[in-house]
């Protein structure tokens, strides 16, 4: 796929390696060991933001309370670790991380009884997900998760993080903790599991759940547990199922919110309260936490934008709308 030369340029810069990173290896396809490639990979936790989420960690590998790792959200340590996550690191690639990890292992699944009586998909997910790309996919205790969320799958294929005998679209969750296990790692109950998942978001096209929901049609980052219709189209993708045409929809959203210079913006920081989010905060209002600011050109975004557009080229052999 081409992509627009001031586009590849800006994703190309040096600010933020991530972004640089995942151009090279996701976009442009060059190899693990091609030398840019592990320059980049060496600046991960030198500049950009993995550094300044780290500057902010405690001695014991925490952010704000050790005593409580979710909350405040989303700047506790639950909601760091989950960014961190998506950067292309590895435990082994600081101790820091690997602290951060080991103070979920002993504060959150300690007790087994406790965690198959209180889990709920939205939290185990994201902590699956969380885990396993930073190195402990092949943890008992990591498996004992997978496990948990296949059980937890509704009759129609979908989950909820509340008592319901149905899915939702906004408990994605699950399967992004599927999607960040390698092919070889998957087993057969998994496998069945992400079919019947995929199915569910397919034949709602992404976005048919009762009355259009506004926040859905908004782009985000971080997700914390929020869905939009970018959440669905990139899990999908990346799950294999480019090529479905129960995408179509997503699609041309997608194509129509590309600015006019090419990249997309970032539309809206969790929580979303504007146009047709259609609730109100209770309690003690979430700190909000951004890589990026609203309403501008964000290199996420637009990162996320060209996988995916990227994905449904190659499984279809033609431009994605």
């Amino acid at each position: 796929m081409e992509i627009e030369g001031k586009i590849q340029d800006w994703l190309l810069e040096l600010d933020q390696p991530v972004i640089r990173y995942f151009t090279l290896r996701s976009l442009l396809d060059r190899k693990e060991s091609d030398p840019d490639v592990l320059e980049c990979h060496s600046n991960l936790l030198k500049k950009g933001w993995a550094r300044d989420i780290l500057a902010k960690q405690r001695p014991e590998g925490n952010w704000e309370s050790i005593a409580d790792l979710y909350r405040p959200k989303y700047t506790a340590s639950n909601w760091r670790m989950i960014v961190l996550s998506d950067f292309g690191l590895h435990f082994r690639d600081d101790k820091r991380l690997e602290r951060g990890c080991q103070l979920f292992f002993r504060s959150w699944l300690g007790d087994e009884d406790e965690f198959e009586r209180e889990g709920e998909v939205c939290i185990s997910g994201n902590f699956a997900r969380m885990l396993s790309r930073f190195g402990y996919s092949n943890d008992p205790r990591v498996q004992r998760i997978y496990k948990w969320l296949v059980n937890d799958q509704k009759d129609d294929g979908g989950w909820h993080c509340f008592k319901s005998d149905t899915g939702t679209l906004d408990c994605w969750e699950a399967l992004a903790g599927f999607d960040s296990l390698p092919k070889v790692k998957r087993t057969k109950s998994i496998n069945r599991s992400i079919e019947r998942g995929v199915e569910f978001y397919l034949e709602r096209e992404l976005n048919r759940q009762g009355r259009r929901y506004e926040p859905w049609f908004r782009f985000h980052y971080p997700n914390h547990y929020y869905y939009d219709i970018l959440v669905g189209l990139n899990l999908i993708t990346s799950l294999g199922f480019a090529g479905d045409k129960r995408l179509n929809f997503a699609l041309k959203l997608l194509k129509k919110k590309q600015l006019p210079n090419g990249s997309w913006g970032l539309d809206a920081i969790h929580p979303d309260l504007g146009p047709g989010a259609e609730y109100t905060l209770k309690g003690k209002r979430p700190r909000r936490f951004a890589l990026e600011t609203a309403g501008r050109p964000s290199k996420w975004i637009t990162l996320t934008s060209l996988r995916i557009l990227k994905r449904v080229e190659e499984s279809t052999g033609k431009n994605a709308v």
